[in-house]
């Protein structure tokens, strides 16, 4: 095996152009910087040519279309401008080419397309424009297309896509675009896809039935757009046509323009992998599907690995032939979702990570005590709803929860004190509910503040100000003098002095006697003693 070039600093010398023999250049991860060279493109030997992850600047040299035999190109994750050199259309062997994490802009070259041998196009996060050219569904070889977080507008055919991809495509990556218009209904049996991931765009319609085709569909991702559903019978109800999914792992259909009730589920087993899924911020109603979700695997050959295992399309599935040592790439999912009240970015998702979160819609009734049936969760958030009735005490029995969120929903009754076993709690909002009686306390409950409880103000105990002992306090005996209703609003004198009238009497006749006097005379003579007094005029 070749040694690796490691550690180096500043350019790469323009005499690396003399070994004419070199068939493999790897620089990937060096600290290099300045611009690329031109004379990488005398090494005509080259099948392998890896110069990512440095900090390198300028055009890509147009030279490197003369390396022909390149069957390998991968310049992702550096600083390097201008368009792609339409000389790349040249390098008819190449199976592998990354161009992403780059600031390229302009149009995807048309000759581009002529790679038939492709496997693998990368060529997310850049400032790419235009429209995806219609010859990108000839590469009937490519496996992994990342065409993500780019400036992409206009429809895409994707009909027209998978007929042509056939088989062979693993994974399909169109995130953060402009991309509009429906998608087709025309997934068909037999496609080996993993990983679909539009989200962020402005697709409308209806989500393909034919998804339910995708037997080796592990991660869905539609969320930010505008789709919506229409549902012909209540058979056809979402989710029940996906729900037999066998690799399913991640549903997200987070802030699209879904509504109507969540169907029932059929007999048998109902989403067996599924570890993520996120409905929030749609117009779903009816009652919370809990019974959908409640067969969801414990996923044990996970728990048992020291190993961390991450959702992701396994890196031997696109082998890359002329590597100079054991890395291969891997394609690992990434998403979005709101964890502990805040938008968390996952640059990875962990496969023992297990999530639901169906807030921002419109479910309505009380969380059944089935709730319990979800185990294994760590995020639990059915925050802004019309949920009513109590808080079950069976969430206790979700040992591995850390974020629950039940805040702006109609709840009632007390926190139940067993919420105090669920030791991974690190976070917990109930606000804005109608909650009442005390605050449990212990364990994780010691380190919530006030803003978890605020808005039920029938809640007391710490962390609130209010206590439950002033809650059952009894109430206050009524007043020795009175205070006329009608004057309770007028000058802070016209009770003040009546105390004196009572403390001039009392102080000559005794404390008991000057009281009683007292009071007559105020009763009685009112407007006699103030005149005496002159108070009337201080009152006013």
């Amino acid at each position: 095996m070749e040694p690796r070039i490691h550690k180096f600093l500043g350019e790469i010398p323009t005499t690396i152009g003399n070994l004419g023999s070199l068939n493999t250049l790897d620089l990937r991860s060096c600290n290099f910087s300045g611009s690329i060279p031109s004379a990488p493109g005398n090494l005509t030997s080259l099948i392998y040519l890896e110069i990512s992850n440095n900090s390198f600047v300028g055009n890509i040299p147009s030279s490197i279309g003369n390396l022909i035999q390149l069957s390998d190109l991968d310049l992702s994750v550096n600083q390097l401008i201008g368009r792609i050199p339409f000389g790349h259309g040249n390098l008819t062997q190449l199976s592998y080419l990354s161009l992403r994490y780059n600031l390229l802009n302009g149009e995807i070259p048309f000759p581009l397309m002529n790679l038939t041998k492709l496997t693998s196009l990368q060529l997310g996060n850049n400032n790419l424009q235009g429209r995806i050219p219609d010859s990108i569904f000839n590469l009937k070889n490519l496996k992994h297309l990342d065409l993500g977080r780019i400036s992409f507008s206009g429809s895409v055919e994707f009909g027209k896509c998978m007929q042509n991809f056939g088989a062979s495509l693993l994974v399909i990556d169109l995130e953060r675009n402009k991309f509009q218009g429906s998608i087709p209904q025309t997934w068909t049996q037999g496609t080996e896809l993993r990983i679909i991931n539009l989200r962020q765009n402005r697709f409308q319609g209806q989500l393909p039935r034919s998804l339910a085709k995708c037997m080796m569909l592990e991660v869905a991702d539609f969320s930010d757009n505008k789709l919506h559903d229409l549902f012909p019978s209540l058979h056809d109800l979402f989710p029940s046509w996906l729900e037999n999914l066998p690799n399913l792992k991640v549903l997200n259909l987070r802030s699209n323009n879904f509504h109507g009730q969540i169907g029932t589920s059929k007999p048998g087993s109902k989403f067996p992998n599924l570890r993520v899924i996120d409905l929030s911020h749609n117009g779903f109603t009816g009652k919370l599907p809990l019974e959908i979700f409640g067969n969801w695997k414990q996923h044990s050959e996970f728990a048992n690995s020291d190993i961390l295992s991450y959702i992701q399309v396994n890196s031997s599935i696109v082998p890359r032939r002329y590597t100079c040592n054991s890395w291969l790439y891997a394609y690992n999912y990434t998403m979005t979702m709101t964890n502990k009240g805040v938008a968390v970015f996952y640059e990875k998702v962990q496969e023992l990570f297990k999530a639901i979160d169906i807030s921002s819609n419109k479910f309505g009734g009380e969380i059944s005590e089935s709730i319990e049936n979800l185990k294994g969760f760590h995020l639990h958030n059915l925050s802004n709803n019309v949920l009513t009735g109590h808080i079950p005490p069976s969430l206790a029995n979700l040992t591995e929860l850390e974020s629950l969120d039940l805040s702006e929903n109609n709840l009632s009754g007390e926190i139940p004190q067993q919420l105090t076993q669920l030791t991974f709690l690190g976070f917990f909002n109930v606000s804005n509910n109608l909650l009442t009686g005390p605050i449990p306390q212990g364990n994780q409950f010691g380190t919530f503040g006030n803003n978890s409880y605020e808005g039920n103000s029938e809640l007391c105990g710490r962390p609130l100000s209010k206590n439950f002992e002033d809650s059952n306090a009894s109430p206050a005996p009524p007043s020795l003098f009175p205070v006329d209703q009608s004057q309770k609003s007028g000058s802070p004198f016209q009770f003040g002095w009546e105390i004196l009238v009572v403390v001039v009497v009392g102080y000559a006749s005794g404390l008991v006697v000057g009281v009683t006097i007292g009071h007559i005379v105020i009763t009685r003579k009112r407007d006699w003693f103030m005149n005496i007094f002159g108070i009337k005029q201080l009152a006013r």
